[in-house]
């Protein structure tokens, strides 16, 4: 199993698309959380974001600002990265290339769910890193001062990031096992994040009372909500459930998506 993981790790960090997916979603949080806010703090009118306030920007808010794109487009990029780890093999055609070698349809299927964990937390960790620097450079260019949150907070705001940022790469493995491709998973994927939760809670929900206790269960929602705990404020963040029951339904699906994956690809022809 180790010689799997190690295999796969391998692959994913000397694929150019990984590094790209991570860095995208660094300069977006920079962008949405920092430079535009920072563009807007002169009280002229500007594009949805920049009225965030100085406070926001400050070391003791940058939790919120890391987790702020986890519901919409740092998921989105971490549900490519799950089709990649998983769909590629379809592209290529070497999921026999790689079953024939010995390991097991179960053991190669863990290994690509382990390489989506840490390349999860890989994003996390520089999310947190990049932002908490961005921070320390808003309050030195307004001359505030660096009030850091506790520490237990900066852990459970890791961790609470690296669930839901695994769960949308679980999604990505399990729409590349069942789909067998790379193209229309991550077109399906898109379109649910971008659009589809997006008209659900700004054009069902207000509307229709089941749709709105509908969100309760779903995953994207759920994930705003979990980044709103900690102070998020960006599109697709809202507190339409508690922490405790968003991490419970986030663990579920997360669950829910590895055994699906794994059921889909140990039934399946790999052709």
């Amino acid at each position: 199993m180790l010689r799997d993981i190690r295999a796969e790790l391998t692959k994913q960090a000397r694929r150019p698309a990984s590094w790209l997916l991570l860095a995208v979603a660094v300069v977006l949080s920079l962008t949405f959380g920092y430079a535009v806010p920072y563009a807007g703090l002169s009280g002229a009118a500007g594009p949805p974001g920049s009225g965030r306030g100085l406070d926001g920007m400050l070391p003791g808010a940058f939790i919120g600002s890391a987790l702020g794109g986890l519901p919409i487009f740092v998921g989105a990029l971490a549900l490519i990265f799950g089709v990649l780890v998983a769909g590629s093999e379809y592209g290529y055609g070497t999921w026999k290339t790689v079953l024939v070698q010995h390991p097991s349809r179960v053991a190669v299927f863990t290994a690509k769910l382990v390489t989506v964990a840490i390349g999860a937390l890989a994003v996390v960790l520089a999310l947190f890193a990049a932002t908490a620097g961005a921070s320390v450079l808003v309050a030195s260019l307004k001359d505030q001062p660096l009030g850091w949150p506790p520490v237990s907070d900066i852990v459970l705001g890791l961790g609470a990031g690296w669930l839901v940022t695994t769960m949308w790469g679980a999604l990505g493995v399990v729409l590349a096992i069942g789909l067998r491709s790379v193209a229309l998973p991550i077109g399906l994927g898109l379109v649910w994040l971008l659009a589809v939760q997006n008209l659900l809670a700004s054009i069902a929900a207000p509307l229709l009372d089941w749709v709105a206790q509908l969100q309760k269960a779903l995953p994207g929602p759920n994930a705003g909500a979990l980044a709103a705990a900690f102070g998020a404020s960006a599109p697709g963040v809202d507190p339409i459930v508690g922490s405790a029951q968003a991490t419970v339904v986030l663990a579920a699906y997360l669950v829910a998506f590895g055994v699906l994956g794994g059921w889909l690809l140990h039934r399946r022809d790999i052709a």
